[in-house]
């Protein structure tokens, strides 16, 4: 450790709290809507988000600043000022009606961690940048061809420009480019120039988030390290094309049914991530839309058509790889017995983003240090931390236990448990 004692430390992160709670409180408040919060990338709701953080670093004394894209930074200067800094963010925007804590806790952990470290008198010995980044939930607002994670990809330089034209609004049909510049903002230089963030400046970037699963929940685990972030290979738009038919006057046998062909394809995936499991390897399997055409479908119609998607997420890009294959060869030999003929669209590959080892071995230290139980945990969903360490830099991520899932209003991290996390995060930031 520094200079800073253990005990101090942790009493100043506690000390610290009432803060963190007056930040959710005041955010989620101004951001509700009628089922949750709802803060649109771009949006007013968003900037209420930015604005009420940027308040609370002015009343911490730190540095603000913020980019052409809406990111906003916030600074505890270090002793030596020409050394790589810490970098530490998530998300400030939400899904739709979603839950207060996804994205915003690690923000709201970053500041509350500087705020100890100012309150305990610790000078740090690198700069310390806590960064609220925009439009990492972009997917749940704007249909078309985008990756989201909007703010993080646009700072790291690696938002393609045309992005902003092919992601579309779904309520206003406008193009994100739009949105971006109607808020006050520059997308024309979007993947232009030199990166606001390059990994040369930093020591390496954390994240704080709730995990949005039941893993920690169910297993009476406060806090988790983050082994990894699941890569994805995805395929949107998958069809199966039959021939629609008389439901009681053709035989199976001269039938081309969509749907069965489909669930049949569906059900041989299943099997391979039983297999996958079985042998110790990592794969979660989700078909999230399934669906015949309302405007033809009947009861009394064989289904000549059925619509559905794929997401195959994995720790492993060659699982990840194999899974795809796997998919295509399936299709091709269902698709000659069933008569049928599957098209998959574009199958996109997400590749995983493995948390840095050594950073991941200091944390356990510290949970043991802290006394805080964790354990080591695979993140299913997406974070701005894949996009850092695909950029070069060195990322580790903390989860919070978090009952209720994600994505949803009931989210219910405990504020003790957020406690927990917090002083891991900040032990970590007062490292040398």
């Amino acid at each position: 450790m520094t200079n800073l004692s253990l005990s101090l430390l942790t009493d100043a992160v506690d000390a610290s709290m009432p803060l963190a709670a007056k930040l959710f409180d005041e955010i989620g408040r101004k951001t509700a809507d009628t089922a949750g919060v709802s803060r649109e990338p771009y949006s007013p709701a968003e900037q209420i988000a930015v604005d009420v953080l940027t308040e609370a670093a002015r009343s911490l004394e730190l540095e603000i600043a913020a980019d052409s894209f809406g990111n906003g930074y916030f600074t505890l200067p270090g002793s030596d000022r020409g050394v790589p800094g810490w970098l530490v963010g998530s998300h400030v925007d939400s899904v739709p009606s979603g839950g207060n804590y996804d994205g915003l806790a690690g923000v709201i952990a970053g500041i509350t961690a500087l705020a100890a470290l100012r309150r305990a008198g610790s000078a740090p010995a690198c700069d310390i940048t806590v960064m609220g980044i925009r439009a990492e939930e972009l997917s749940s607002w704007y249909g078309g061809h985008h990756g989201g994670h909007i703010g993080s990809r646009a700072a790291l330089g690696s938002l393609p420009a045309a992005e902003l034209d092919s992601a579309v609004n779904s309520r206003s049909g406008r193009a994100l480019r739009e949105h971006m510049r109607a808020a006050g903002f520059d997308p024309e230089l979007v993947g232009k120039g030199v990166p606001y963030l390059s990994p040369d400046k930093f020591r390496g970037y954390l994240e704080l988030h709730i995990e949005q699963g039941p893993v920690l929940e169910n297993r009476e685990v406060p806090v988790g390290v983050v082994t990894a972030i699941r890569g994805a290979a995805r395929a949107r738009s998958c069809r199966c094309l039959g021939t629609y038919t008389h439901s009681g006057a053709v035989p199976h046998e001269y039938r081309s049914d969509a749907v069965m062909a489909a669930v049949e394809l569906v059900r041989e995936l299943d099997l391979e991530w039983e297999r996958v499991r079985a042998a110790g390897g990592d794969l979660v399997f989700t078909v999230g839309q399934f669906f015949t055409d309302s405007r033809v479908h009947a009861l009394t119609k064989v289904p000549g058509e059925a619509n559905f998607s794929l997401d195959i997420r994995s720790q492993s890009e060659a699982t990840l790889k194999d899974m795809a294959a796997l998919a295509e060869r399936l299709a091709r030999d269902i698709a000659a017995r069933r008569r049928v003929r599957f098209d998959f669209g574009y199958f996109s590959l997400q590749s995983p983003a493995v948390m840095d080892a050594g950073f991941r071995s200091q944390l356990i230290d510290g949970a043991c240090v802290l006394e805080i139980p964790h354990m080591e945990i695979p993140s299913g969903a997406g974070h701005d931390a894949q996009d850092f360490a695909h950029a070069g830099f060195p990322a580790a991520m903390i989860f919070v236990r978090n009952a209720h899932g994600s994505h949803n209003p009931d989210e219910a991290m405990d504020i003790a448990d957020f406690a927990l996390g917090t002083r891991l995060l900040a032990w970590m930031l007062a490292q040398n």
